[in-house]
This record gives C-alpha cells, sequence and structure tokens, in this order.
C-alpha cells in the first residue's frame, strides 16, 4: 500500500510517501515560499524522486490541524484535489496524533504554535488522546499539569511527561523550570510529520477506513481570526 503524506500545519511542513507502513522518503518543505505556491509541485518532485506515478498511490493523507489556518486550507485542498483526480481515499491524521505517536512516550503534551504567544495543546497517555484539545497560555496548561499529574503522581525513575511539538521550541524554559525533573523536552521537539502521518493512515486504512475526499474535516480548536473578525463587526 502506497501513502502519500502531507503537513502544511506548520510554517515549513513536510511531505512523505510510504510503503505499507515503511517509510521510503520524506523531506521538509521550502519554509522561504508560501505553501500555496510550492504544492503540488513538491508532492511531484519526491513522487518523481521515488520514481512512483499519481495513479500508483493507494491513500491520500493530510494533516487537519490544528495549526497555520492557511496551511491547513491549502494542504488539504490539495489533498482532496490530488485524491479526487486519482479516485482514492483521503485520511485526516490530527497533528496531535502525529506528534503523541512519534514521541512514542507513556505521557505526551503536544503543543502546536498558536501565536499570540499561546498553545494548540492535548494530552496522550499510551498514545491516546485523553484530555480535549485546547488553546492557552503555556503557564496555564503547565500550573494544570503539575497540579493534576505531578504532585499527585512524582515521576519514579525520570521523566513522566514528554513535551513534543513547535510550540515546545518557544516556551523550553518555562517547561523545564515549572516541570522540573518531570519533563522531558523531545529531540527533536518539532520533527517532520508528514512520514508518521502516512504511518497512521496506513494503519487506518488496514483498519477499514477510507473515507472520500469530501468528508475530511479540519479542526481548529479556535476560531480562524476572519470569523472572529466578522463576529465582532456584526456584534454577535
Amino acid at each position: 500500500m502506497l501513502v502519500l503524506g502531507l503537513d502544511t500545519t506548520t510554517r515549513a511542513g513536510s511531505c512523505a510517501l510510504t510503503r505499507d507502513g515503511v517509510l521510503m522518503r520524506e523531506q521538509a518543505s521550502d519554509a522561504t515560499r508560501p505553501q500555496a505556491a510550492r504544492l503540488p509541485g513538491e508532492l511531484m518532485v519526491l513522487l518523481d524522486h521515488e520514481r512512483v506515478a499519481l495513479r500508483d498511490v493507494d491513500v491520500f493523507a493530510v494533516a487537519t490541524g490544528p495549526g497555520s489556518f492557511t496551511g491547513m486550507r491549502v494542504g488539504i485542498a490539495t489533498m482532496q484535489g490530488l485524491a479526487f483526480a486519482a479516485g482514492r481515499p483521503l485520511i485526516g491524521v490530527t497533528a496531535f496524533d502525529a506528534l503523541a505517536s512519534h514521541a512514542a512516550a507513556l505521557q505526551v503534551a503536544t503543543w502546536v504554535d498558536a501565536w499570540r504567544g499561546e498553545v494548540y495543546a492535548a494530552f496522550y497517555e499510551r498514545e491516546r488522546e485523553v484530555e480535549a484539545p485546547t488553546v492557552e497560555h503555556p503557564q496555564a496548561i503547565l500550573e494544570r499539569l503539575r497540579r493534576e499529574r505531578i504532585d499527585f503522581g512524582p515521576p519514579q525513575g525520570g521523566p513522566s511527561i514528554t513535551f513534543i511539538g513547535d510550540g515546545v521550541e518557544a516556551h523550553a524554559i518555562a517547561i523545564r523550570a515549572a516541570m522540573g525533573a518531570a519533563a522531558a523536552i523531545a529531540d527533536p521537539a518539532a520533527p517532520l510529520l508528514a512520514g508518521t502521518i502516512a504511518i497512521l493512515a496506513t494503519d487506518a486504512a488496514r483498519a477499514g477506513h477510507l473515507p472520500p475526499p469530501h468528508a475530511i474535516r479540519p479542526l481548529y480548536v479556535r476560531r480562524p481570526d476572519a470569523e472572529l473578525a466578522r463576529d465582532a463587526r456584526t456584534g454577535r
């Protein structure tokens, strides 16, 4: 099973190709160019490098968020177009799920940069989401994690929570100050995700989850600025 994966939730993003759940190639996108200008070209370059035709792809996979609103929309629209044209399913994978899978730790705090000094966050145990996604200031999240998951369950033999995501990089000092020995920061803190997205999509497809391209739904967590501005003008 050939799966083509794409992540546009971050400014850089990445794309990847897997065969039967094994990564063939993963490459970072060109962060100096807008997402709309480099897609679908970067995907075609990836396929050409591996000598794979678009018609040979069995499943398309894309990050559904959270992250850059523009990036998510461009990425989802690109993969919808390719999947429609190829007559193939399109599987959405959240950036949170991909980060938690990449970390492969017992407890994982996934943080994605939400700008404005905030992060999109979720919490996982054994790669299963146990706290609903939220968007908050890092200090509020750290205080809650310490109160609910550290003070009443001190780490035994090492860090108990692994932090991962591009939202971690800017707040690493605050994480270490608040969590001490209970926290570990993944290395790299902000890994490429397209390969993991494609592998998770492979698992989903094998389990019979083969949704049509139109069924995909983005995970925003916070409403887009355009909607907030519109509601402010109309007094909603």
